[in-house]
């Protein structure tokens, strides 16, 4: 069983209406109690399939009445005597609905959690730093291990996530902030690779380099399935361990290979690897998107949707025109070779 606690903090002379409004959706339980002589407090236990449409009621309460707030609250456990006695039919019948759509959180949530994605902190930088020296070191020693080793503590599928995530809302602060982010990570990347490179040319002709300096179109799958893995990760607020390893592969290998390139002086070599490095991002954030639309998350305000509806066939088209430029590069730079 999926449910969550929703607590609403109303001031006394809107509670009346407000009460009469939150009964009418679907809730397993329902509490209330006096908070203060100004408020009262509902407690809401609804299943999380219903929690966004209350949320987007209560969002639109919070933006005209003074002194109201609303908390939403996972819950581990929920024991009644409907949810011990419930059927197997009943059951049957829930995950057949389910199939029909992709699961997720709500929309707060997930728009908790992209702004979360978004933010520049020193944990944040600090993660960077450290992956890419390990992986700077593990394609120097040829250690695919090493290399395995970084991508697992690099936090690179946040802010790319979180990019696919703001354009479909057509947020385009929360946007700006996470291409800023994902941009900050690449280039702390960079920076720490181009020193390597320029100190040393070790581990310029093994296989972990030179194979991140070559890019091919079937770059472009490994990259469209990360994305779409890392989004439904995302969407389903699991862990972003396993799932930001796949995404590093695609993002941190070959940064450090440019960076390496870059500070040995080596053009050609940084010019294919800067192609994979846009190849990998270009589709990892167009799988992303296109998996967000799927799963129907939408704004509610009137203005937000009007944004959101330009700015989601907007952002496919613009990555898809980009991915498809870039295939073009990489065949005529096959031809060439």
């Amino acid at each position: 069983m999926n449910v969550q606690l929703i607590e609403v903090y109303i001031p006394d002379k809107h509670f009346e209406s407000i009460n009469e409004k939150l009964q009418q959706y679907d809730h397993r339980s329902y509490w209330i109690s006096s908070e203060s002589e100004e408020r009262m407090l509902v407690r809401m236990l609804a299943d999380t399939s219903d929690v966004e449409e209350i949320l987007n009621y209560l969002e639109g309460v919070s933006n005209v009445v003074e002194g109201f707030e609303t908390m939403l609250i996972p819950v581990q456990t929920y024991l009644s005597k409907e949810t011990i006695n419930e059927s197997v039919e009943e059951e049957g019948e829930e995950q057949e609905a389910e199939k029909a759509k992709l699961l997720r959180a709500s929309r707060h949530e997930l728009m908790n959690a992209a702004e979360k994605n978004s933010r520049i902190s020193w944990n944040y930088s600090l993660l960077i730093v450290l992956s890419a020296i390990v992986a700077t070191v593990g394609i120097i020693k040829d250690s695919e291990a090493v290399v395995i080793g970084a991508m697992v503590i690099a936090p690179m599928i946040g802010p790319v996530i979180s990019i696919a995530f703001s354009a479909i809302l057509g947020d385009y602060k929360l946007l700006g902030k996470s291409a800023l982010s994902s941009l900050y990570s690449v280039l702390i990347v960079l920076a720490i690779s181009i020193l390597f490179g320029y100190v040393t040319d070790a581990g310029m002709e093994n296989s972990q380099y030179l194979d991140r300096t070559k890019v091919t179109l079937i770059d472009i799958p490994l990259g469209v399935a990360s994305g779409a893995a890392g989004a439904l990760a995302f969407l389903n607020r699991l862990s972003g361990n396993l799932v930001g390893v796949m995404v590093a592969v695609a993002l941190l290998p070959p940064s450090v290979a440019l960076g390496m390139s870059i500070g040995d002086g080596e053009f050609v070599s940084a010019y294919g690897a800067f192609l994979l490095v846009t190849v990998n991002i270009m589709s990892i954030i167009l799988a992303a998107v296109m998996i967000f639309s799927i799963s129907g998350i939408r704004p509610v305000r009137w203005q937000e949707v009007q944004r959101a509806n330009v700015s989601r066939p907007l952002s496919i088209v613009f990555v898809s025109i980009i991915i498809l430029v870039l295939a073009i590069v990489i065949l005529e730079g096959q031809k060439i070779i």
